[in-house]
């Protein structure tokens, strides 16, 4: 049995290691690092698929008494992913004037928080967890001591600190019910429950807070604030955007099956997350900063995953799975080039920047492989994903939504992806120097958004054992799919995006930390109701 309290372990030993280290090899070691824990969750995933899922304490308790950690082909993934995106972070920062000790402390931290929360099966485990991650988060937000960045890492925090506490009450309630904390546990003595009544508060309390987590409407206004505030390190947007609000979506899974055959909600979040998307799409093409554009469409890939987690069948199950891993990649490498570009041209305006394909090719095409995967591109990952959500839709106005949604991903990005072409600004034309290692980072990300569509159906079937077929002529259906709605946005990006006030207007909305609290309060209140009424 592989111990996987090491994959929490090592950074954080590493990490504070580097801090108290006087040596100029702290980078090239953090790599190093990084790179041998990829490994080791190769090797991990490896095991757990040959041997099966399998459950670890920590210390000698006894069962349903210690900290567990479950430990099957999901959170192995994810711990694979985890692993990954942080190398591949530290190899784009590896030349980086702010990557010091405390940087590299900090963000090895924040690697052994993420494992440990897709690995934990204990409920009160994670809210500890997810509290010290937040301070972590806003730490790094607050990194270059900016001053709108020192605004909203604060606003991150305590919005956040104010939805574990009433995760921590939703705890609370459940350990008087159950005596216990692990989810394994209280999910097997569920059925135990006479009257399902009882469970309306712990629940609505626990999913409100991960909601948030989640970003999902209308509990997001935090997330453009935290993933595009001005100086952010590019990094820290990239695993924040690509990977640390699938935290969110993770428990969501997880409390769901906990609770599943005693509160249903799969309608409410279906209806929630189709509005997530529609939103936070309609917010990315009102914006004109490109980090708030790729923070707010986020939000709206998150809707998607949600559709497809809440529909009742596998295609749509999985299809949501496998979009959470899509997601990171083309998200991830969209952050990253965003910041390369920013960098280069001293502005975040779209409407100032052009000429990036010709100033800076490998920026570009890792970019544009980014833009090809998110919207859905035929041999790209979001194509595999979105095809199979909307395949576990079909025959329903479901799949007619899935449609909408990415109708409005490909307006989005054909706004984004103007800053590829055309002429440089006059003190913007000779060729750009990238520095190789963020090249490097930036290939190998978007490579891997070529690599999940062209090899998506062998990599459903080698991550998640789940036989998903995907024939010629289904993919020749998808590639004419793909060009109609190509062309309905590109005809409606012209002819009403770029002619109409309507955009300017929705760019002005923003929530304050009174209104962000005010929304969490009515979420909670709403999910309340809709349980009484519909489902017990």
């Amino acid at each position: 049995m592989i111990d996987v309290t090491l994959y929490l372990l090592i950074p954080v030993i590493t990490g504070t290691v580097l801090y108290l280290s006087n040596s100029h090899h702290v980078r090239r070691l953090a790599l190093l690092v990084h790179f041998g824990l990829f490994a080791a969750a190769v090797q991990g995933f490896v095991y757990v698929k040959t041997h099966g899922a399998f459950v670890t304490s920590l210390g000698q308790w006894g069962a349903q008494v210690g900290i567990y950690m479950r430990v099957d082909m999901l959170s192995m993934t994810l711990l694979m992913l985890t692993a990954f995106m942080f190398a591949m972070m530290l190899l784009y920062e590896y030349n980086s004037t702010h990557t010091n000790q405390l940087y590299l402390f900090l963000f090895m931290v924040l690697q052994a928080l993420v494992s440990a929360i897709f690995l934990s099966n204990d409920l009160f485990n994670i809210f500890v967890l997810i509290e010290v991650a937040t301070i972590t988060v806003a730490i790094l937000i607050m990194f270059k001591q900016d001053r709108q960045s020192v605004y909203d890492g604060i606003v991150y925090m305590l919005v956040n600190i104010v939805a574990m506490n009433l995760f921590l009450f939703g705890v609370a309630f459940m350990y008087r019910t159950f005596g216990v904390l692990d989810m394994h546990a209280i999910g097997s003595k569920m059925h135990q429950i006479q009257n399902p009544v009882a469970l309306i508060i712990p629940y609505s309390l626990m999913i409100t807070a991960v909601a948030l987590k989640s970003a999902i409407m209308p509990l997001f206004s935090w997330l453009p604030k935290a993933h595009g505030t001005p100086s952010a390190p590019s990094a820290v947007s990239a695993i924040l955007s690509g990977l640390y609000v699938k935290t969110g979506v993770y428990l969501f899974v997880r409390i769901n099956a906990m609770f599943a055959g005693t509160l249903d909600t799969w309608q409410f979040f279906l209806m929630v997350g189709f509005i997530t998307a529609v939103i936070g799409f309609l917010l990315a093409i009102s914006q004109k900063d490109i980090k708030l554009i790729l923070a707010y469409h986020t939000i709206s890939q998150i809707g998607l995953i949600m559709v497809g987690l809440n529909y009742p069948t596998d295609y749509a199950f999985w299809g949501g799975v496998y979009h959470i891993l899509n997601h990171a990649f083309f998200k991830s490498t969209l952050f990253l080039g965003a910041g390369i570009v920013i960098d280069v041209y001293g502005t975040r305006n779209i409407w100032e920047i052009k000429g990036v394909f010709r100033k800076m090719p490998a920026v570009a095409l890792a970019s544009i492989m980014a833009v090809l995967g998110i919207t859905g591109a035929p041999f790209f990952n979001g194509s595999i994903s979105k095809y199979l959500i909307q395949s576990g839709t079909s025959g329903s106005v479901v799949e007619w939504g899935i449609l909408l949604i990415n109708l409005g991903t490909i307006i989005s990005f054909i706004k984004y992806s103007t800053i590829f072409f055309g002429s440089s600004p006059a003190d913007c034309q000779s060729r750009s120097q990238v520095d190789p290692w963020k090249k490097l980072s930036l290939l190998v990300m978007g490579a891997m958004c070529l690599i999940g569509g062209i090899w998506g159906q062998e990599l459903i079937g080698l991550l998640f054992d789940q036989v998903m077929t995907i024939g010629v002529m289904t993919q020749l259906e998808k590639s004419v799919t793909y060009a109609i709605t190509l062309v309905a946005g590109f005809v409606i990006y012209k002819q009403f995006v770029l002619k109409t006030n309507l955009f300017y207007k929705l760019s002005l909305f923003e929530l304050d930390f009174n209104g962000i609290c005010l929304s969490l309060t009515g979420f909670m209140v709403a999910m309340m109701v809709w349980l009484r009424v519909f489902v017990v």
